[in-house]
């Protein structure tokens, strides 16, 4: 976010270089922009001089004139104007002109990229505002209950001292809550959240006998009357996207799926599962079965078939189709070789919860589908939730199509801006720095072995220690943070470690990453959206220092770690620590050469910088491939509502019992 400048002017010289910026690619493309940053600056001594009943009565007026049908383009100087007063009187932040641009490109329906400490949740304020006047509502979809709350909490003042309401949806809120939470003018929770709403609400329509239509709230003032079984949400109008690469991209190829299944077969489904669990070890590859490395996909061979018709079943599996054995057994060796406790999940309270790959958070409340989750369950001796069939389904990328209008931001978006504009019609517009960064990339180091990579990073962390410089490091996993936190003691280095097991503490741990002499291991991007400020003379020694232990499976992903250091105009460094055993190398180019890479790397002694070029092509592969995958999702997610809809079905909803 943004601090109030004392005199309460910009600094000298930034009026032109925003000037300048404004006259390249934004400028071609919006036409309009300089003279409505312009503008909206032309309005801030009007607004100082008034009161706060004045600047009241100004939004309802804007409010007025947006429900009459004026264009909201033509309110957005003012409003923009307005909200940035309102900040600076209630929350003590003035908007920099750096974002009220991000604020114009989310109003104009872009993805706005900015950088990590730019203060995204300040310049959300702008869109939030302006599309909530017309009064269908304003969402914010953000990735977790945590940061939902803590954003509308933190700017709840600049929307209440203009006239706004807003609500916030949390994971466990019941009915009511929510009902009144979507009535507010703007309100705040995860994609998830909304899109279970959407679908629990479609389903109620259906048994309620009435059309998806009915949905009050194409933004009339009409509200369902509270208590009762009524749906909970009034349309889809517009959306703000924060982490939009995570919502938008990450999450997008697990769909969102209410079950309908009845009991009656809940206790073989069950004991199905735990059969194959038991027996999963004993099936060997190349012998019992067949592992497709680039597509992760297990299959029986004719004698893996054998095996499983030979061992012993209990008598509640005797109706058990051989098909579906077959189908158990696959299902229980993939996750038996491919999905490990304290990588991919935990086990918290008799639950699997599942690590997010790309942030490492827990990601409460979704599944893996396909029975892969249940058979995890199974492996891991905890209550089986048995998947009950598919009343209704929506994929993330269907949801925000959904709405009239739709914006995103984060971070790290220009490698992701092909996907953005072939599947979401969306431009990403990066939005410059406040400041010149300073963050500086030092060489990639390489190593032809795991463990002496992790060594030489240990090593660096003591020499930055002794120095007195913060370091922050990044893992791909919880193992391996752990591993890391191992080595650390050893040499008696103090430090903080952040994965989904501290998953409650996050914010708290990460905004003192920036202290002299701290020590911070997390996992992935554990911690974004939680600023990191230096402290006293960090800034003299060089800033906060950024390991990256591993490549992930996509670029935009390293640059989000890579980000926490160097914000707003702040020093910083970054540093890569790689090896031939790294995972990215058996993803991009399979096991053999894999193997091959790894036979190297036991024979080499000392960092082989060579083969920098070698993880980026691994990389590139990575991502072409899940790229593709979501690409193919989306194809059959249009094939599959075109067939329901020419049959007369909600293409939302499974056909009624």
């Amino acid at each position: 976010m943004s601090t109030l400048p004392a005199s309460g002017h910009l600094p000298q010289g930034y009026r032109a270089q925003m000037m300048a910026w404004l006259g390249g690619p934004v400028q071609r493309r919006m036409g309009r922009w300089s003279a409505t940053l312009q503008a909206i600056n032309d309005w801030e001594p009007t607004l100082q001089a008034e009161s706060d009943a004045q600047l009241r009565k100004r939004s309802l007026s804007l409010r007025f004139r947006a429900k009459s049908g004026e264009k909201l383009e033509r309110l957005v100087p003012e409003a923009f104007a307005l909200v940035r007063e309102a900040a600076v009187r209630t929350i003590k932040l003035r908007h920099f002109d750096v974002q009220l641009i991000g604020g114009l490109a989310l109003f104009h329906g872009c993805i706005a990229e900015m950088d990590t400490g730019e203060g995204k949740t300040l310049t959300a304020t702008l869109p939030m505002y302006v599309n909530a006047l017309i009064g269908k509502g304003s969402h914010l979809a953000t990735v977790n209950d945590y940061l939902a709350a803590r954003d509308a909490e933190t700017m709840t003042p600049v929307y209440s001292l203009l006239g706004m309401t807003v609500g916030v949806i949390q994971t466990q809120d019941q009915q009511d809550q929510r009902r009144n939470a979507y009535a507010c003018d703007i309100t705040y929770g995860t994609a998830k959240e909304f899109g279970f709403d959407f679908l629990r609400d479609r389903l109620l329509l259906r048994r309620m006998g009435r059309q998806e239509t009915d949905f009050l709230g194409e933004g009339s003032d009409e509200r369902w009357e509270t208590g009762g079984e009524q749906p909970v949400q009034r349309g889809s109008h517009f959306a703000l996207v924060d982490e939009a690469d995570s919502v938008l991209i990450d999450e997008a190829r697990t769909p969102l799926i209410i079950g309908s299944l009845g009991e009656k077969a809940r206790e073989q489904v069950v004991a199905s599962y735990q059969w194959a669990a038991e027996h999963a070890a004993s099936f060997e590859e190349d012998l019992d079965y067949e592992y497709d490395h680039d597509d992760r996909k297990v299959e029986l061979t004719a004698l893996g078939r054998q095996r499983v018709r030979a061992l012993p079943h209990p008598d509640i599996m005797r109706s058990v189709g051989l098909i579906d054995l077959y189908q158990y057994t696959e299902r229980a060796v993939k996750v038996h070789r491919d999905y490990h406790l304290d990588r991919q999940y935990v086990v918290r309270d008799g639950e699997i919860v599942i690590v997010d790959e790309f942030t490492g958070r827990l990601a409460e409340g979704r599944k893996w589908r396909d029975g892969i989750h249940q058979a995890i369950e199974a492996k891991e001796h905890v209550e089986v939730t048995v998947p009950t069939g598919q009343a209704a389904r929506i994929t993330i990328q269907d949801l925000f199509l959904r709405y009239r209008h739709l914006a995103g931001m984060t971070g790290t978006a220009r490698s992701s801006a092909r996907e953005f504009r072939k599947i979401y019609k969306m431009r990403v517009v990066p939005i410059p720095t406040n400041r010149p960064v300073q963050r500086k990339r030092l060489p990639a180091r390489i190593f032809g072995t795991s463990e002496t990579k992790w060594n030489a990073i240990a090593d660096e962390i003591v020499q930055l220690h002794a120095q007195g410089r913060p370091v922050l490091i990044g893992t791909r996993s919880i193992d391996k943070s752990e591993h890391l936190s191992e080595l650390l003691s050893r040499r008696s280095i103090e430090h903080q470690v952040l994965n989904a097991n501290e998953i409650a503490k996050e914010a708290q741990i990460v905004a003192k990453a920036g202290q002299s002499g701290r020590v911070t291991v997390a996992t992935n991007m554990a911690g974004r959206g939680t600023d990191i400020k230096l402290g006293e003379e960090v800034a003299e020694m060089g800033g906060l220092h950024v390991i990256v232990t591993e490549m992930h499976d996509a670029a935009r992903i390293d640059r989000q770690l890579m980000g926490r250091c160097g914000r707003q105009g702040d020093p910083g460094s970054t540093r890569f620590f790689l090896s031939l055993e790294d995972e990215i190398l058996r993803s991009g180019f399979g096991p053999k050469w894999a193997d091959s890479y790894e036979a190297l790397g036991a024979r080499t002694d000392g960092p082989i910088e060579r083969f920098t070029r070698t993880f980026r092509r691994a990389q590139k592969k990575v991502e072409r491939r899940h790229f593709r995958d979501r690409s193919v999702l989306l194809h059959h997610e249009k094939q599959r509502k075109k067939m329901q809809r020419e049959m007369g079905q909600d293409p939302y909803l499974d056909t009624p019992d």
